[in-house]
This record gives structure tokens, sequence and C-alpha cells, in this order.
């Protein structure tokens, strides 16, 4: 199957979201940021297009730099087929291992397009009110708007992108 790019346009409160279909079918990229707020229950509306890209029956679990990560069903397989191949006798392998399915959890999109934080994750995450969603990749990362804005700043792009040039990543 050949790639295929294409753009949807989300509604008044998001931005634009790439789906890309790779090479093998059910592969896709999400990209885009979107501001959204939890509710007092700790229900959180996903956008419609990550809805519509990621399917009805999802994973949230604890990310790096203190946000959440969301996969779909077949993404989250792909990470715990990664997961099982490292060997259990290392240390660093068991705890990275527990930190991201210690802490999963399976949730379902409710009729509104909803899904349901588990209360450890919200405060994991420090989410309140005002979130932030943003694709990465095939994964939406959930952020606190503030820990996103303490996090994210971008002030050091040139520093990072020599960095990234020392790993061999061009632009």
């Amino acid at each position: 199957m050949e790639s295929r790019v294409k753009w949807c346009k989300s509604g008044s409160r998001g931005s634009e979201v790439l789906l890309q279909t790779r090479r093998k079918e059910g592969e896709f990229m999400l990209i885009g940021q979107y501001n959204h707020t939890v509710d007092a229950k700790g229900r959180l509306i996903l956008p419609s297009k990550f809805r519509e890209a990621l399917g009805d029956e999802l994973v949230i679990t604890r990310g790096l730099d203190g946000c959440l990560d969301i996969y779909s069903m077949e993404e989250w397989k792909v990470l715990l087929d990664k997961l099982s191949k490292l060997p259990l006798a290392d240390k660093e392998t068991r705890i990275f291992s527990r930190f991201f399915i210690a802490g999963a959890s399976n949730c379902s999109i409710d009729k509104q397009g909803r899904i349901l934080i588990p209360l450890s994750l919200r405060e994991f995450a420090k989410l309140e009110k005002d979130v932030l969603l943003c694709g990465n990749f095939g994964k939406i990362e959930v952020w606190s708007k503030t820990v996103w804005d303490e996090k994210n700043n971008f002030d050091d792009m040139d520093e990072i992108v020599e960095k990234m040039q020392e790993k061999g990543f061009i632009i």
C-alpha cells in the first residue's frame, strides 16, 4: 500500500490534524494541538479527528515529562510487544515497564466523545481543568496547560537542533 496523506479540519477549538496511512494498514500519524478542559468528574472530550483515527477502545497511561499518553489498542499492542522483547533481568527494563504498564488504564469513548481519566493519572499529570492535547506520531499526549507552558517553551531550539544534527537528524 502506498503512503497517503489526508489533511482534516477540525472544529473551532482545534487545529489541523494530519492522518497518514503508511505502508501497513492501520498505522497512522497524529499531529496538531488542541486546548480542552477536564470536567469535575475527570472526563475529557477528544477531538473528533483524533477519535476517528484512534477508534473506540483506547489505553491511557503515564507519559514522559509529566504528561499522559493515549494509545489506540493497536498502537498499545505495538508498545507492549517492544517492551516484551527487552530483558526482564535488567532492572531499568523492569522499572521502565512498570512505569507504563502499571499506570495504564483501558478507556472507552462515550457517546459525547469523552473519556474518563482515572484520578491517579490526573494526579500524576497535574490535570485540573485546562489541558492541552497534542498528537505525537501514533499517540496523543495530554498535558496540564500549566505544565505544558513550563516544559515546552521552545526557547532553546537552536541548541536542540544542534543536538538533533549530532544524532543524524537534519532538517
